[in-house]
């Protein structure tokens, strides 16, 4: 049976709140992951800011079959390249050109590339893409920005990460273009470094709810 193959749209409906990872110690990656899952965070975006992330993509895929995973900081065709090689479902950039744009088309995993500004998202509409992360999003004007966005770009779809907390994510959730957000206060390094998988699933737990609460 061949693998589903998820769109971008599919990928950031599935929770809340997607974590955010840096893993520096692939030893990590599969109780994290299964951390993670157990609390209902089953798409984990593994950052390329470590030696091992690719590693980590591969690794979990393997391991943690009910995790949907991706690539998150892309920055260019060879780092997409290299995450889709590794196994990635989907993939995240902090931004976008015009090269992955098109470099993108070549694959059927989903590019969920980021943007700030309405120029940004207007060239992303051009290449046929209709789901963005906004990134970062408290400095580029956070849940109002993103409001302001919703008028004349009704069907366009995000998934805001950048300084987004408990504190503040339900006022992201609460919009009709949010998807989701991204948030790396699920899986903090000190949780990470001392192994309390317990804490981790249990801030996946917190956040999986937060859309039926």
């Amino acid at each position: 049976m061949s693998e589903h193959i998820y769109s971008a749209a599919e990928v950031l409906s599935q929770a809340s709140v997607i974590p955010v990872l840096v893993i520096e110690n692939l030893d990590d990656a599969v109780p994290l992951a299964q951390a993670l899952v157990a609390g209902g965070a089953t798409v984990l975006e593994v950052t390329l800011r470590s030696e091992c992330a690719l590693d980590a993509i591969k690794t979990i895929r393997a391991s943690v079959p009910e995790a949907i995973v991706g690539a998150g900081t892309v920055t260019n065709t060879t780092e997409l390249k290299a995450v889709i090689e590794a196994g990635s479902q989907f993939v995240i950039s902090p931004g976008l050109t015009e090269s992955l744009l098109v470099a993108a088309k070549n694959y059927d995993v989903p590019l969920i590339p980021g943007v700030a500004t309405i120029s940004e998202l207007m060239l992303g509409c051009e290449h046929g893409l209709s789901v963005f992360k906004f990134f970062p999003a408290e400095a580029s004007g956070g849940a109002a920005a993103l409001k302001a966005f919703h008028g004349p770009f009704p069907n366009i779809r995000f998934c805001p990460t950048g300084g987004i907390s408990m504190q503040n994510v339900s006022d992201y959730l609460a919009l009709p273009n949010v998807l989701c957000v991204g948030g790396s206060w699920l899986a903090l390094r000190q949780h990470i470094e001392n192994k309390n998988w317990k804490e981790i699933t249990a801030l996946a737990h917190e956040t999986a709810i937060l859309k039926t609460s």
